[in-house]
């Protein structure tokens, strides 16, 4: 085979890209210092996933494979999913990013169970889990006397394991919890999100059945079945049970819902084993022991001259499956039942990222048909030529072993290499290393502030808009601020009309566009899809009922929906208000000298509750006022535990220099994140906010009383940079730094 010369190609990384890159992907030494380049990752990625070919042939010459495989990653057209990308010709080597572990109804299995999923976390996996099999909470159980505790409470367990296991990794623990329709605690299922307050790692969702949903249509009652001895437990009514999950899921986005039917009806493999979970974002339909290795295609990359370029879109699948194959052979299993159960079916996921940036690029409203039916059209090609290259690999490596009564054999089809090819999964931080737009999704914004300091603002504009706004002449940098303020062109009469149309976002397309969306590329799929579904802070329940209804006639695989506000805080207000003075004790000393700490304070702790757990604030004072602040986070360590601590030293600071309480409090209170707790009075927006209302209860309890400004509030922070976080497939992820709840 003649050897193909490419030019050295050095990728286009923009600083957000590299800053993805150095903080989660690039080598490292013990002290923290990066020891690659990105065009070094690339090259360790592409020779080391090149260097599995050699098992199918001891004498095979892998530079030239290997130098395709580095050029179309160089180029952006193609990333693997991030444990690839980290890990591959590393010491660790594990290359998946999704596993699915079966949990049985037996103490010695529930924490086998606990025990693998720290493993696989550790190794920078996600896990999914269905806890139908557990026997419902105050069953019987005969070895003990004594009842059940129930899947919730266990839930709680591996809850904690992976609030452990995620402290010291470059990736955190996450985890999918699913609980059938038709069992006992389905109801407790439903709600146990609903205070913000546990699971906070684990994305949750309903297994609905064919059944189900028939009887919630004709609103008839159905059986609950106790998974201990299979016998009927009770009914419950369809309708009035579906209620509750749109209703909870239009409250706080959880649980979404899995139709598990249709997970088997697409089972390759049924005679191996049932399915009955996914991944954490829910596109990865896996069997007990399960992993999948993904990747995507940077639709961006394959339009050229306004046209879409099918012939290197072509080139780049056949090249995907094979280096998703190559993955397959290169990995490193965290456990043998996983790398028995993988090797057996070989399956991959093959998806896309760019496919809003694409219909740019055609000059396509997302929120058109021609959109949809270019997305079927696209997605087709890709599962076309994806199974064409996976029927070519197994003529010359053989088919999956599982292949004999497969889905594919009682058809008659050709021998695959891979029991599933394509996947649509969410792209959060390789499509910012690829400056493309994630997964199937619209656009989150055209326009956003990256940060806030003082009175200086950086505004992010997506480089495609830049272009056609200076092109077209109606650029300028107040209405790049204007359109962040928003994060839409909807009313902006400055922006042409026909730009307006194209450059459409994520809030300005209907729910049900999302879900037409959805099912456009479910429809040529192998495993699942996973999209968001979103809706305006107005939207009601009846909303999300029509869009469930929705997504089950178009026989999507599941739906994942968000509310705009229902997890993060929103803007409250632009108004402001004089504060008023503080009369109270703690707040006498003005003078701008740092006072000297006694050998002995007075204090009081109080305990506020955080989504990151409880955090106790100790208020010490000496005898002119408040003197100093600590904090304690329930659990030890984390960058929540450092950033309170650190708070607490520049509060202690600015109170020994003569700050008043007023004044800490209004530069802290209303500080947003990921991560709120509590409603309404009750509610605690973040750590800072808990020390802010921590402060003015300490006041108010000394006789003191503070009247606040209304602050203007952005959609939830990330908890590491401060960037907007956007919701993608059951999960919040920030563009800016590569942060992700899910990763």
């Amino acid at each position: 085979m003649e050897k193909t010369t490419y030019t050295p190609i050095i990728p286009e990384l923009t600083k957000n890209a590299m800053t993805v890159l150095e903080r989660r992907y690039l080598k490292r030494d013990k002290e923290g210092k990066v020891l690659e380049t990105p065009v070094q990752m690339f090259r360790r990625v592409a020779d080391t996933i090149a260097c599995a070919d050699k098992k199918f042939n001891k004498k095979a010459d892998t530079s030239v494979i290997a130098e395709e495989f580095y050029h179309m990653m160089t180029r952006l057209e193609f990333l693997p999913n991030s444990p690839t990308l980290m890990n591959a010709g590393r010491e660790l080597g594990q290359l998946s990013a999704c596993f699915v572990l079966p949990v049985g109804d037996s103490m010695e299995e529930i924490f086998d169970a606990v025990k693998f999923t720290a493993l696989i976390h550790k190794s920078g996996g996600g896990t999914g889990f269905s806890f139908s099999r557990l026997r419902p909470a105050n069953d019987v159980v005969l070895t003990t006397t004594g009842i059940s505790s129930g899947p919730i409470s266990f839930m709680r367990v591996f809850d904690v394991a992976t609030e452990t296991i995620k402290q010291g990794g470059t990736r955190r623990g996450a985890n999918m919890g699913i609980l059938r329709i038709d069992h006992p605690d389905i109801m407790n299922f439903i709600m146990c999100k609903a205070d913000k307050k546990q699971l906070n790692n684990f994305n949750i969702s309903v297994g609905l059945t064919e059944a189900f949903m028939k009887a919630v249509e004709k609103d008839e009652n159905y059986d609950l079945v106790n998974p201990r001895d299979g016998q009927v437990s009770g009914t419950l009514n369809a309708r009035k049970v579906f209620n509750r999950i749109v209703t909870q899921a239009w409250e706080n986005g959880e649980p979404g819902i899995v139709f598990l039917d249709r997970l088997n009806r697409d089972n390759p493999t049924p005679g191996v084993g049932t399915i009955e979970s996914t991944n954490p974002c829910g596109e990865q339909p896996l069997l007990p022991y399960e992993s999948c290795n993904l990747g995507s295609i940077n639709l961006s990359k394959m339009v050229q001259n306004g046209k879409v370029n099918w012939k290197r879109l072509q080139e780049v699948v056949h090249l995907a499956v094979h280096f998703l194959d190559n993955v397959v052979e290169a990995n490193n299993y965290p456990l043998p039942q996983i790398a028995k159960m993988t090797l057996g079916n070989r399956k991959i996921g093959l998806g896309v990222m760019g496919w809003a940036d694409m219909l740019i690029l055609l000059g396509i409203p997302y929120n058109t048909e021609e959109a949809i039916e270019l997305a079927q059209k696209v997605m087709h090609f890709i599962n076309e030529q994806g199974h064409a290259a996976s029927q070519a690999l197994a003529e010359t490596r053989g088919a999956f072993p599982n292949f004999k009564g497969s889905l594919y054999d009682k058809k008659g089809a050709p021998p695959m290499r891979n029991a599933t090819v394509t996947t649509i999964a969410p792209t959060g931080t390789i499509s910012i290393m690829a400056n493309s737009s994630s997964g199937v999704e619209p656009l989150f914004a055209v326009s956003y502030i990256r940060q806030v300091m003082d009175n200086d603002i950086l505004v992010e504009v997506h480089p495609y808009f830049e272009a056609i706004a200076k092109e077209r002449g109606f650029y300028s940098l107040e209405l790049m601020q204007k359109i962040a303020e928003s994060g839409t062109l909807h009313h902006l009469d400055e922006v042409p009309e026909d730009i307006r149309n194209l450059f459409v976002t994520a809030h300005d397309i209907t729910p049900e566009v999302h879900i037409r969306m959805q099912a456009a590329f479910q429809k040529y799929t192998d495993n699942a899809v996973s999209k968001t579904v979103n809706f305006a802070k107005s939207a009601t329940i009846q909303d999300v009922a029509r869009v469930y209804e929705l997504a089950y006639k178009l026989d999507c695989k599941g739906v994942t929906i968000y509310r705009d506000g229902s997890r993060d805080q929103q803007v409250l207000s632009v108004g402001k208000k004089q504060e008023a003075a503080v009369p109270s004790a703690p707040d006498k000393d003005l003078s701008t000298t740092k006072r000297e700490r006694p050998k002995i304070l007075k204090g009081w702790t109080y305990q506020m509750q955080t989504g990151c757990g409880p955090l106790y604030v100790t208020v010490n004072e000496d005898a002119s006022g408040l003197f100093e602040l600590f904090t304690t986070m329930g659990k030890a360590g984390g960058c929540a535990a450092s950033q309170s601590e650190a708070i607490g030293r520049m509060v202690s600071l600015a109170w020994r220099s003569g700050l008043q309480a007023r004044q800490v409090i209004k530069q802290l209170q209303g500080i947003s994140c990921h991560s709120p707790s509590g409603f309404g009075e009750n509610k605690i927006l973040s750590c800072a906010d808990a020390v802010a209302k921590a402060i003015q209860a300490h006041v108010e309890a000394n006789g003191g009383k503070v009247q606040h400004e209304k602050r203007v509030f952005r959609k939830g922070a990330c908890p590491d940079c401060g960037g907007i976080v956007e919701h993608e497939g059951g999960c919040a992820v920030c563009r800016i730094c590569g942060y992700s709840e899910c990763a």
